[in-house]
């Protein structure tokens, strides 16, 4: 069975079935990407196989789970921030999947971004609903209004859903991302392996940025032993003006 086959039967086995166009879309973003990564380092795996079960199933598993494993809102129009989407993962997946979606895909490096906007165009991606890029921090780009030296957006709490694959401590991508939530909206965080400690570690953290674990969930990708998580936050309470911290205090002092 070829690698796209299998994808297929992945998909299958969770219950979702991908159409024509979006196995297309899919196609054609794994030979932009793999084109572009000579020239700019936007991921280390590059197998199609990997690609297929590491990036776009991973990317897709939260939405697509059934309710009753996996307790989380299915996607129709809502507004989505991807922080620190890298090579566009899980946000071009999730927007290929669910193309009414409202999406910006946030990265502190301009290079990568130059790419996701070749992406978008060259997919269509801005066919229906929205799709942007944002440069910055996360630290920056969701500070309190007054705390901003510039006439900006105001990017803080103003999205219903904010996912993150960043590799970071829970405390760490908390600070980044919970800022970005609207009051009752979500934090999806993914996360290789168990996170028992790590998910333990983090709740005072996420209590104090308004916060709440709903559900941590570990999974097995189909057909594979790889071992990955998901963490659902969802944001309860306004997050305190102090939060988040000036640019690289979350990493260097996560909160506890």
């Amino acid at each position: 069975m070829d690698s796209f086959s299998q994808f297929i039967e992945d998909c299958k086995f969770l219950h979702f079935d991908p159409t024509m166009e979006q196995l297309d879309q899919l196609l054609d973003f794994f030979e932009l990407m793999t084109d572009y990564n000579k020239k700019v380092n936007l991921t280390t795996i590059t197998d199609f196989e990997e690609v297929c079960k590491l990036h776009f199933l991973d990317s897709l598993i939260p939405f697509v789970l059934p309710e009753d494993i996996f307790p989380f809102p299915r996607l129709s129009c809502e507004k989505m921030i991807d922080v620190g989407t890298g090579a566009g993962f899980p946000g071009i997946p999730l927007k290929i999947f669910f193309p009414d979606i409202r999406l910006t895909l946030m990265d502190s490096l301009q290079k990568r971004l130059t790419f996701l906007d070749e992406v978008i165009l060259s997919l269509s991606l801005n066919r229906k609903g929205e799709i942007q890029t944002l440069h910055g921090r996360a630290e920056e780009l969701s500070a309190p209004a007054k705390k901003l030296r510039q006439a900006v957006p105001i990017y803080r709490e103003s999205f219903d859903f904010v996912v993150s694959r960043a590799v970071a401590n829970l405390s760490t991508l908390s600070e980044y991302c919970i800022p970005f939530v609207k009051i009752n909206g979500f934090f999806l965080s993914y996360k290789a392996g168990h996170v028992e400690d790590e998910v333990q570690q983090a709740v005072k953290a996420i209590s104090l940025l308004g916060g709440e674990i709903i559900q941590a969930y570990p999974y097995t990708l189909p057909n594979s032993e790889i071992q990955r998580s998901i963490i659902l936050i969802q944001k309860r309470r306004s997050t305190p003006s102090e939060y988040p911290r000036k640019p690289g205090l979350p990493s260097k002092k996560p909160l506890r």
